[in-house]
């Protein structure tokens, strides 16, 4: 650990003992700033990154434990370490309760203050480097669907970012394959319940005889066959999140009983007396419109109202077409390396088909292409005769292409061409007046790009 990349903030209304903190801490070679008070404080933590933060519980301004409170909200990877004259047993369960790592009471032993400093720096690398690798295998596991450059896909991105810290219920809509459960997902790992369960559960699969006990669990003999005790769903993600996919199926019954859990948080296992209380985000999806379903009286009204607290609406496909390049390079590179191949990339007709695609399986079709391409394909560069089947006949059907920023002139000029000798009129002297160049002059752009017979 390199002490003097490590940024300590001490906080304390007497100027005496936070002077004092913070002379022997700098003596170990971190680097340490002080607070006179809580305000004081938090003007420090908007300008720079505190790996620890050492503070006073009471405070005329703001209390250590408000403090604590709105620096989490900030960073939540900031460690704390409390001090109190009031070295009450309540007053530790409270600080650790509240996220602090540890609690020393006044007046300080400056070794054990030391000690405790250095095993908080190490558990938040520990911690840290837990975090990364969690990242790197969710990577590695499955690419994100909300990868580009369009409008829509960064208003998403920001949205994810800014809600993942709250609690509220979210209710994601998109067509089949936008990627809901991944955006739900990416919710859950940016949020404080990261290290607790995702638990997801496909609502359109669960009939109603099954639908209490699956979500609810149920005690020993509750019904023929419950020869013991189970919990459901709720229970398995205690603490954690629970994603309702395709929510738009659920039934009437179903929809009443969710209803009465988001209302109060609590329920009654099937067979069982006793209140069940858990703390669970609820995170739901559709590919359907609800409105439309509240509207024909097939989703209930103050059960839609209660999850579109916060609404999330994946655009397709074929409405953020901007974005299909990144997704491409993005799944050609995560499949290579999952199936230890040679490294692959789209050739200029290749990437404009697969962007005049209109996609109706969305990001999880083109996705499935790609991974096909990567397991069938063995050159490096993937040209249009290497796509599959569908996309050449659309190809063959479809008139126009399009141009993104970046492209090059040649690239554009090559692309006009192929189009022009593949739905204009394969005749090479009619092509040469229609694009107004020479017979000559075709021929030997058709040489210079590659597009005579045979060199694809």
């Amino acid at each position: 650990m390199d002490k003097s990349r490590i940024k300590i903030l001490v906080v304390d209304d007497e100027r005496g003992l936070c002077a004092g903190v913070q002379e022997a801490l700098r003596r170990e070679g971190y680097v340490v700033d002080a607070a006179d008070g809580a305000h004081a404080a938090l003007k420090l933590v908007e300008e720079r990154l505190y790996n620890l933060v050492i503070s006073d519980m009471k405070m005329p301004d703001l209390s250590g434990l408000e403090l604590l409170k709105r620096v989490k909200m900030r960073s939540r990877d900031t460690f704390f370490i409390m001090m109190t004259a009031y070295g009450t047993v309540d007053n530790a369960v409270e600080a650790m309760k509240q996220g602090a790592y540890d609690y020393l009471s006044k007046p300080l032993d400056m070794q054990r203050l030391r000690a405790t400093v250095q095993r908080a720096l190490e558990f938040q690398s520990v911690v840290t480097e837990n975090n990364e690798l969690r990242l790197r295998l969710q990577k590695r596991s499955e690419p994100s669907p909300l990868v580009g450059q369009s409008e829509g896909i960064r208003a998403i991105s920001r949205l994810v970012e800014e809600i993942a810290h709250s609690d509220v219920t979210v209710l994601i809509e998109g067509e089949s394959g936008t990627g809901k459960e991944i955006v739900a997902r990416s919710i859950h790992f940016k949020s404080p319940r990261h290290d607790h369960p995702f638990i997801s559960v496909n609502c359109a699969a669960l009939p109603d005889q099954l639908l209490e006990a699956e979500l609810f669990g149920h005690v020993k003999g509750a019904f023929t066959g419950a020869i013991a005790s189970k919990p459901g769903r709720f229970q398995l993600a205690d603490g954690g999140t629970l994603f309702l996919d395709e929510i738009g199926d659920l039934s009437p019954k179903g929809q009443g009983d969710l209803l009465r859990v988001l209302e109060d948080g609590s329920f009654r296992m099937v067979g069982g007396t006793e209140l069940v209380r858990v703390d669970v985000r609820v995170v739901a999806a559709t590919n359907k419109k609800l409105s439309d379903s509240v509207a024909a009286g097939k989703f209930r009204e103050d059960l839609f109202y209660r999850l579109q607290i916060l609404p999330i609406t994946i655009p397709p496909l074929r409405d953020r077409v901007e974005d299909i390049p990144f997704l491409i390079e993005t799944f050609l590179e995560h499949f290579c390396a999952k199936h230890k191949r040679r490294r692959k990339t789209l050739s200029a007709e290749a990437m404009q088909l697969c962007q005049r695609f209109p996609w109706p399986g969305n990001v999880r079709q083109l996705r499935n292409v790609m991974e096909r391409l990567v397991l069938t394909q063995r050159v490096a560069t993937l040209n249009v005769p290497d796509l599959p089947d569908f996309l050449r006949e659309y190809d063959e059907r479809s008139t126009t292409f399009t141009v993104r920023a970046g492209m090059s002139l040649s690239e554009v000029e090559k692309l006009l061409i192929r189009q022009t000798l593949t739905h204009v009129t394969d005749n090479r002297e009619e092509a040469a007046r229609v694009l107004g160049l020479s017979r000559r002059a075709l021929q030997y752009k058709l040489k210079q790009y590659g597009l005579l017979k045979g060199s694809e």
